[in-house]
């Protein structure tokens, strides 16, 4: 690869930001500081805005566009992100019990680690920026019209979803992507110059390790499983998607890795209504990477804090979680907001373990959500091979009633 063609990829204009954000955060002044927090408030408004036009037109016409049986693969796909999701968050809680008593044994419980947030740099200015619509709202409108529109076959609606599909396909490409290392840049530039981000990480270097550890196992052995179904080279699947993980890396946020996800999901050879439904949908309910790391810091507190916690205690809090993190809005530090709660209820958690948990999650939460979107390249594949079984069959019957 010539060095014209290394600068052009998106992977090392992403890799040269995370690096260059973190060594300028060494010796940059505020002023530097505050002006790309400004543009990262601005941009982070803008995708907040974006992102559920997005995922509406996105979605809607790819669901069409799968036919009548679009019900179907809507129920397999979130049956998929969600047994993904519980099954990391078991493997999980198997090696927290595996582990901790010895890896974690005699480490006392500090809950007075600053909030992560406390002392950064303020921009110069905001300027709010209102969803015309929530992301769960953007789902289920896509959901209702996409399959109405396989039901009474509406060609003029689907024409127009069509058109809106264009319309944010031409922002993302001609506008998100090329500000995305931009706003990387920015977003471990604000992490260098934060001085809390060594402390919340010191009280849980040891989990850190284990969570990005079983997270990179875990993506492994989901496209290994991928790669079996639908006999593609899963190794070669999973190097086309470390675009998406190291874009998710950079912005903690699924939302706005969407378009990455997209288009590394594209390079796989997945179909374009394929990748158009599973992706959008998968960044909202796939959380495996989420999972591993809300479960393991959880139950880390669990045994430094000594909590008597029951078998069935920890068992229901993982299944209980896998289905509130849906609601977890695609930004950083989503899941464990919706998580605070369940921690304060089932597992016992005080205003002080969850501040940690908060904390500690937020400052590395970039590992989890890698993860995530990353997997959903995995769903992908596998939902790319069970639709294209379908089409292959639907052609032949349909050539069987013209003969």
């Amino acid at each position: 690869m010539n060095l014209k063609k290394l600068s052009e990829s998106l992977l090392f204009r992403i890799i040269v930001a995370i690096i260059l954000g973190v060594v300028v955060s060494q010796f940059a002044p505020e002023w530097f500081g505050r002006v790309f927090a400004t543009f990262n408030g601005l941009f982070s408004n803008f995708l907040n805005f974006f992102i559920p036009v997005l995922i509406f037109a996105l979605i809607a016409p790819s669901i069409a566009g799968l036919g009548r049986g679009a019900g179907k693969w809507l129920g397999v796909t979130a049956g998929i992100a969600y047994g993904s999701t519980i099954i990391a968050g078991l493997l999980a809680y198997v090696l927290a019990h595996w582990l901790y008593p010895t890896m974690l044994s005699g480490q006392n419980l500090i809950t007075n680690v600053s909030d992560i947030d406390e002392g950064a740099l303020s921009p110069y200015f905001e300027v709010e920026m209102a969803p015309p619509f929530e992301v769960m709202t953007a789902l289920l409108l896509s959901f209702c019209i996409g399959v109405a529109m396989t039901t009474v076959k509406s060609d003029t609606l689907y024409a127009v979803t069509k058109e809106l599909e264009n319309v944010v396909v031409k922002v993302i490409w001609g506008f998100v992507v090329p500000i995305l290392p931009f706003y990387i840049f920015g977003m471990f530039l604000s992490l260098g110059m934060n001085g809390n981000l060594g402390d919340v990480l010191s009280a849980f270097a040891k989990v850190l390790i284990l969570a990005v550890v079983m997270t990179l196992v875990y993506l492994v052995v989901q496209y290994i499983i991928a790669g079996v179904i639908t006999g593609k080279n899963p190794f070669k699947a999973l190097r086309n998607m470390m675009p998406a993980y190291f874009t998710a890396l950079g912005t903690s946020s699924s939302a706005a890795t969407i378009p990455i996800s997209l288009e590394s999901t594209l390079k796989n050879g997945i179909s374009r209504p394929v990748a158009n439904f599973v992706i959008p949908l998968c960044a909202t309910i796939h959380l495996s990477g989420s999972m591993i790391k809300l479960t393991l810091y959880a139950f880390a507190i669990v045994y430094m804090a000594n909590l008597d916690i029951s078998t069935s205690t920890g068992l229901g809090f993982i299944f209980l979680l896998g289905i509130m993190m849906i609601a977890a809005p695609g930004v950083p530090g989503g899941a464990v907001m919706v998580a605070a709660g369940l921690l304060a209820d089932m597992m016992g958690f005080d205003d002080g373990m969850v501040a940690l948990m908060i904390a500690a999650y937020i400052a590395i939460d970039s590992v989890g959500t890698a993860a995530n979107v990353t997997g959903d390249g995995a769903i992908a594949m596998i939902l790319d091979k069970f639709a294209g079984n379908r089409e292959d069959a639907t052609k032949e019957e349909s050539a069987d009633t013209t003969a």
